[in-house]
């Protein structure tokens, strides 16, 4: 039997900001990236969020960002591979907080934003997050984009990792995200992704925005917590997934 994880982005609030609504998507999930206070959450909740999912059975992975709240971690920084080294074990540390508090596990490490960008094409980056993940906890997994300057760079340090697909983004033809200034680069449609879902993970291809189709490898599904259809895409990919007879489960 097919099997993929279902994840997502989540404990994105900030203080008085509320953005997504992880009650009513982690019932949906198997594993949620939480924000780790860089480029969103804080510590109320961050510990909120890992008791909802620890209510739901889903697993937890840290999502580390730059420090870049006003951007939502979507800016580009001038972070050197020493910063950047150092302000992911940071993120990572805080969320193993209260990850020991509630007698959880850590599951996963999966960047956010434009430091998941950078890692696509500078690999000094990408080796700083590898080596970040590896030194904080060997067995403990690095989630990524296949085929791609991460996956050199996790291979290289020797840390695991996981290839991940996008069902509710688009895809360019090179096997790059589309950019999201691009008109449709964000797939809104519930439908739509629930389809683009079964062929990702069932046939390994997926239509490009710019034409033809392009090859993805996906052990784990992301699903953006930041989408206004969010809930819906989750719901919709779900259902598709497991009327096609894939088991839905933790990587």
């Amino acid at each position: 039997m097919k099997q993929v994880d279902l994840n997502a982005d989540a404990g994105e609030s900030f203080g008085r900001w509320r953005l997504g609504n992880d009650e009513e998507l982690f019932p949906l999930i198997t594993s949620a990236n939480l924000a780790t206070g860089f480029h969103a959450g804080d510590p109320r909740v961050m510990l909120k969020s890992v008791r909802l999912a620890k209510k739901h059975g889903v697993a937890v992975g840290a999502h580390p960002g730059f420090p870049d709240l006003v951007g939502f971690g979507r800016r580009d920084l001038a972070a050197s591979p020493e910063e950047v080294y150092t302000d992911v074990l940071y993120q990572v540390g805080a969320l193993s907080a209260f990850l020991k508090l509630e007698g959880l596990p850590l599951h996963h490490v999966k960047p956010h934003g434009a430091l998941y960008l950078r890692m696509l094409k500078d690999k000094e980056t990408a080796l700083a997050v590898a080596q970040a993940v590896k030194d904080y906890d060997e067995e403990l997994p690095l989630v990524l984009l296949g085929n791609t300057l991460m996956e050199e760079a996790a291979k290289e340090v020797g840390v695991r990792y996981v290839r991940e697909a996008f069902p509710d983004r688009a895809y360019l033809s090179d096997g790059r995200l589309a950019p999201r200034s691009m008109e449709g680069a964000l797939i809104k449609d519930p439908k739509r992704a629930a389809e683009r879902a079964v062929e990702m993970v069932l046939e390994g291809e997926v239509e490009a925005l710019d034409g033809g189709r392009v090859k993805v490898e996906a052990e784990t599904l992301c699903i953006h917590g930041d989408n206004p259809e969010a809930v819906a895409i989750a719901r919709a990919v779900r259902e598709a997934l497991e009327a096609h007879g894939v088991q839905i489960r933790p990587f």
